[in-house]
């Protein structure tokens, strides 16, 4: 007698109907009942957009399924089958992914915060044999060749996982947990491991090109000869301009905008930690020199920097809502996944008929949010737009490539 299968099939109806009293149940609706569709195949099924939240999807089939923006927030996903799915721009925040395969998946800019992607496994009892393992063609837990580019991970469990050539790249991982994780391999460019633990961790052949690493255990990792070279280590306490700390010597600058150049001195900075100040929110900065600074995830906060020379500089995950970078010069500048939304890069007047442009020619500016920006006139020859957020920006006159 063949024993029953385990994962079951359901028509394009019943999987509606489900999907259906799970609205009616998110929304405290008469007839809503959670979805329960654990053990179901839903391989290559269309899912965009679905609320799943706090959805039973333990050991589901959904390889190769559509589930661009979805959203599986605090849904368990226990041991199920994720195998080459588009889960681009999801929401599953603290979802339970513990033993799942996520093999060669697209998480690009999804939002995993406090998930667990543990390892685990299922154990199917069976009355001739005992226990048997379910699996999906590879071992639980494998998120090797997955590309999480951009991916919110902060405060992910993933102790133990396999992760080998997963593109990490500007992913948040602040405080994940990745002690003994296999990461062989991955790409970790510009990703923010603050505080993550990674306490033996396997590294060998990461890349590490501007990781930020501030208070990251690296304890007994396995990492590469010269492989650190380039992260973005912790700022020290106080940064110091011939002798003169780093907070004076902006103060001395505001003055000499606020006075015409009458009163205190002109900042000409390079490749100074502006870290330690935590927020220039607000501050008057116009003209100010400071190519290849690093800003990174500074309060940026309606700051005035018409005019300033940030060439190269590191201003990624910074927050520049509101700010004033008319003219500014942001050549081969690091805005990755920055907050500009309200901006103003739009031409700065300098005499009648004359104006300077905003250059953001070569500037990285994957996943950062110009909402309502404005950018016209503005240079932006060989930017990487990757995954940029622009709705309600203003582009009138911007050069871009054809």
């Amino acid at each position: 007698m063949s024993k029953p299968a385990l994962i079951t099939s359901l028509d394009a109806s019943a999987i509606r109907r489900i999907l259906e009293a799970h609205r009616r149940y998110l929304g405290g609706l008469s007839g809503g009942r959670r979805a329960n569709l654990a053990y179901v195949n839903l391989a290559e099924h269309d899912l965009q957009g679905v609320d799943l939240t706090e959805a039973e999807l333990t050991g589901a089939r959904l390889n190769g399924a559509t589930l661009q923006n979805a959203r599986l927030d605090r849904a368990v996903l226990f041991g199920a089958d994720l195998r080459d799915t588009d889960v681009r721009r999801a929401s599953l925040v603290r979802a339970d992914l513990r033993g799942a395969c996520l093999r060669g998946a697209n998480l690009a800019e999804a939002d995993l915060t406090g998930c667990d992607l543990r390892e685990g496994m299922i154990a199917l009892q069976e009355l001739s044999s005992g226990f048997r393992i379910l699996k999906h063609e590879r071992r639980a837990g494998d998120l090797d060749f997955a590309v999480l580019s951009g991916a919110k991970m902060q405060g992910v469990q993933m102790s133990g996982a396999l992760a080998c050539a997963t593109d990490f790249s500007d992913a948040n991982l602040t405080g994940a947990q990745l002690g003994g994780a296999r990461l062989c391999n991955a790409v970790l460019d510009g990703a923010n491991l603050t505080n993550a633990q990674l306490h033996q961790a396997d590294l060998a052949g990461a890349s590490l090109k501007r990781t930020v690493v501030t208070g990251a255990d690296l304890s007994g990792a396995v990492i590469d000869d010269g492989a650190l070279t380039e992260v973005l280590a912790a700022p020290p306490p106080i940064f110091y301009i011939d002798d003169q700390p780093l907070q004076e010597v902006l103060r001395a600058h505001e003055r000499w905008c606020a006075s015409d150049g009458r009163e205190g001195a002109a900042a000409k900075l390079s490749k100074v930690d502006f870290r330690s100040l935590r927020s220039l929110e607000g501050r008057r900065l116009t003209a100010l020199a400071a190519p290849g600074s690093i800003l990174f995830g500074m309060n940026l906060r309606g700051v005035q920097f018409q005019g300033a020379d940030l060439a190269g500089a590191d201003l990624r995950a910074c927050d520049l809502q509101g700010a004033d970078l008319r003219g500014a010069k942001l050549r081969d500048a690091l805005l990755n996944k920055a907050d500009l939304r309200g901006a103003k890069l739009g031409p700065l007047p300098i005499a009648e008929g004359r104006v300077v442009r905003t250059d953001l020619s070569r500037a990285v500016l994957r996943h950062a949010d110009f909402g309502g920006a404005d950018l016209r006139r503005a240079r932006l020859l060989q930017a990487d737009r990757t995954g940029l957020k622009d709705e309600g920006a203003d582009w009138s006159g911007a050069e871009l490539e054809a």
